[in-house]
């Protein structure tokens, strides 16, 4: 799912709110060190500090086109672990899952 041609991005202002309905998912306290980044084992670049912006600022289409890096994460927590204001990040991937699977794939 990509941005319509004229560059125009869509923006669903409760996003964030609709992908914690059913699972834990905060991201606020992200403050973009990218310490999770260099810890992670998988070298998923875009989890989540891009991602969790997404989410917030609800940009649906950025987050469903990162859906091979959502579930390319193997929610090891070593994120988490070394994340220095404690983002349960491995939850928030989890609801991000649980999100896309209802909207796309209607589970």
């Amino acid at each position: 799912m990509n941005a319509p041609a004229d560059g125009v991005i869509l923006v669903r202002p409760g996003l964030a709110a609709e992908v914690g309905t059913h699972d834990e998912f905060d991201a606020s306290a992200c403050m973009n060190c990218g310490v999770c980044t260099a810890v992670c084992p998988m070298g998923i670049e875009i989890l989540p500090r891009r991602l969790f912006r997404y989410v917030l600022l609800g940009m649906e289409e950025q987050v469903f086109d990162e859906t091979e890096s959502i579930y390319s994460c193997l929610l090891c927590k070593m994120c988490e672990v070394n994340c220095p204001v404690g983002v349960h990040i491995a939850e928030n991937v989890r609801a991000l899952r649980h999100h896309i699977n209802r909207k796309v794939f209607g589970l």
